[in-house]
């Protein structure tokens, strides 16, 4: 076995034990009932009514867990519905709470953005830009560099 397959090796395991731990971190707060009941309702229909942020977070992996548990959040900051064969919808989010100016940001972006677009409703998330002036300077430069994410 080669250096790289000893660290392919490490990294998928260490990913794997990632994984199952934030599951049972998003077990631990979260009703399945619910959670099925709101992954399995269609967003187009949720869009003006409270539950469409917990229909949102119910479609998001390993990422859910890092927002429940550091008391952080998403809002929806607007949506337009794009009506192709199929309606879909291009969303604009911000984050919440303790989720503000985090140096890991750029890793909840990307991991809530990949999440949601992998939703056969949702044709692209982006970032609200009033998300960056919650940053300095220097956290400015890195989400921009780093976050593999698009503002408006």
């Amino acid at each position: 076995m080669t250096e790289d397959d000893l660290v392919a090796k490490y990294a998928a395991e260490a990913l794997a034990s990632m994984k199952v731990e934030a599951q049972k971190r998003i077990d631990e707060v979260v009703d399945p009932e619910i959670e099925n009941r709101l992954r399995q309702t269609s967003l187009l229909t949720l869009l003006d009514s409270e539950d469409i942020i917990p229909a949102l977070l119910s479609r998001l992996n390993e990422v859910r867990a890092a927002l429940d548990g550091h008391g952080g959040g998403i809002k929806l900051t607007s949506y337009s519905i794009i009506d192709g064969s199929e309606k879909t919808l291009d969303i604009v989010l911000d984050l919440t709470g303790a989720c503000l100016s985090c140096g890991a940001a750029p890793g909840t972006l990307e991991g809530v953005k990949n999440d949601l677009e992998s939703d056969n409703e949702i044709s692209s998330v982006k970032f609200s830009s009033d998300l960056l002036d919650t940053f300095d300077e220097l956290g400015r430069e890195f989400i921009l560099a780093h976050g593999n994410v698009d503002f408006v």
